[in-house]
């Protein structure tokens, strides 16, 4: 009776891993925004970063592109929430933290959507522990295709 108790914990607890591990395997690409709020994250980029980072999200004097080659190279295999946590401290560089979580996932949203990965049915979170389950991966893995 012990033995088949163990064997079905043992069970148990290698399918709760696979599906942990099947959690944390989400990537931009699996559509972790809605367009909804990349509409929201447009307009607040507008008014929030496009001074420093461009209109078109391709950088500026002082500050780095947010989409395309070089973005994607720097943040390739890091996660949404190294991003998130990056622009939720450090931006806008004038006034850091001024925004709350909900607008700077919504930035990040717009950003994604510009970087034209895939919207989705649910909004991005705003929480770094779940975004940090987010790949930001340069090339879909469903695919093999590289941006």
């Amino acid at each position: 009776m012990l033995k088949n108790a163990l064997a079905l914990l043992a069970v148990l607890l290698a399918a709760g891993l696979v599906c942990l591990q099947a959690q944390s395997a989400r990537s931009v690409w699996d559509g972790v925004y809605t367009s909804a709020q990349a509409q929201r994250g447009g307009t607040l980029y507008a008014a929030n970063c496009a001074s420093c980072h461009g209109t078109e999200l391709n950088g500026g004097e002082s500050a780095p592109p947010l989409t395309g080659g070089d973005f994607l190279s720097n943040w390739n295999g890091l996660t949404v929430g190294d991003l998130f946590d990056r622009i939720r401290v450090s931006m806008p560089a004038d006034r850091p933290g001024r925004l709350s979580r909900e607008q700077d996932a919504d930035i990040v949203a717009y950003m994604l959507s510009v970087g034209q990965f895939p919207a989705g049915s649910a909004e991005l979170e705003h929480q770094t522990e779940t975004l940090k389950q987010i790949r930001l991966d340069a090339a879909n893995p469903n695919s093999g295709k590289q941006k």
